[in-house]
């Protein structure tokens, strides 16, 4: 059975494997920022297609020593790439990790791409062409200690990126990240779910999709396996109308969220056009000081700014709270979660967090703070 490597965003491979064992995927363990797993071919159509996770899922073709750029370039040499690319299509590397001899990602995946043209040349008296940007075939090499993994990259564009979001405001959340949250918060459909920071409304969007069981791959233009010469486009048509079929056109709770900008407003509304949800999901322009609960209970999530890419860290600690006070004051019977990279202004809430969770976001250490609002 095939071996594939889904990657993830650190603090996310636990969350991220029970998502692809729900999916039922086989062998699930969960590494450093990625989880590995087993399935056949529909398999991988489907973690694709449906989990929310992950970035990539990597199908691995082989692991082999590699100690320098000599190994390395043999190892890859030795593999029989007709199987996986023909010369008609374009090719890009990509490289992680390193070793003692191998330090250099750039030169690193410079030798992999020479040891398959050289092989094409050699065989074919042809080759494939190198296209960094939009790649018929993508090729993932991982150097460790003195091993190297080779995989195939079957998702192309990263997953994060559903293809419903053309409009994005400043720091924006990644479509993954957010859907992790969601997750850590707990939040069932059946209840309300608000942002009242929803800049260009990422958050109450992935909750709308997964309250209407919208598959986040059905938006994409393409996936990766799409030019493998195994592509079984019968397969994959049948798994989205499954998918399709599935889903829900009544949200069982009020979802929305609210800024105080238009123009994100404006930005959120286009994106819930964008992927069929603009008559279930609610976006108002409202300053936070004129938030109310839009139900008796449920679930507050946001992700406020915290002076690293915008806002005056010293014009935030009013802002924090301001915040804590309109939870305090107008969300009893509430959940709220706080994404937060700074814990300088987190104080300023003036709440007491029942539980912290680390997130990595972009690089930042975060937590994500739970308020229980009594």
């Amino acid at each position: 059975m095939p071996q594939y490597f889904a990657t993830v965003a650190r603090d996310l491979e636990k969350l991220a494997a029970q998502e692809l064992e729900e999916l039922g995927a086989h062998n699930v363990l969960p590494g450093f920022c990625g989880v590995s797993f087993e399935g056949d071919q529909a398999m991988l159509y489907r973690v694709n297609l449906q989990a929310k996770l992950p970035f990539r899922i990597l199908q691995q073709l082989k692991i082999f020593t590699c100690r320098d750029a000599s190994e390395l370039y043999k190892g890859i040499k030795a593999i029989d790439w007709q199987e996986f690319l023909d010369p008609g299509c374009t090719l890009a590397v990509n490289a992680t990790g390193k070793n003692s001899e191998l330090n250099h990602s750039h030169f690193t995946a410079l030798q992999v791409k020479n040891a398959i043209v050289d092989q094409q040349e050699e065989r074919l008296g042809e080759r494939s062409s190198v296209d960094t940007h939009e790649p018929d075939v993508r090729i993932n090499v991982h150097i460790r200690r003195d091993k190297c993994t080779v995989s195939l990259d079957s998702s192309g564009d990263s997953l994060h990126r559903r293809g419903y979001r053309p409009a994005m405001g400043d720091a924006p959340l990644k479509e993954s990240l957010a859907a992790a949250l969601i997750k850590f918060s707990g939040w069932q459909p059946d209840q309300a779910f608000f942002d009242p920071l929803c800049g260009s409304g990422t958050l109450p969007l992935e909750a709308a999709l997964t309250a209407l069981n919208i598959a986040p791959g059905v938006f994409r233009d393409r996936f990766g396996f799409e030019t493998w010469p195994d592509f079984n486009k019968d397969l994959l048509e049948k798994l989205i109308a499954e998918a399709e079929s599935a889903q829900r056109t009544e949200l069982p709770a009020y979802i929305g969220g609210s800024d105080g900008s238009i123009g994100v407003i404006e930005q959120a509304r286009a994106n819930a056009r964008h992927c069929g949800v603009s008559q279930q999901v609610t976006f108002q322009l409202q300053e936070l000081a004129e938030v109310q609960a839009p139900a008796d209970s449920g679930v507050l999530l946001c992700n406020p700014p915290y002076g690293e890419r915008i806002g005056n860290p010293e014009e935030l600690g009013a802002f924090y709270k301001l915040l804590g006070d309109v939870l305090k004051q107008r969300f009893k019977g509430w959940n709220a979660y706080i994404l937060s990279g700074n814990k300088e202004l987190a104080r300023n809430i003036r709440l007491k967090s029942a539980q912290r969770i680390p997130i990595n976001n972009g690089g930042l250490s975060c937590q994500l703070m739970k308020y229980e609002m009594y």
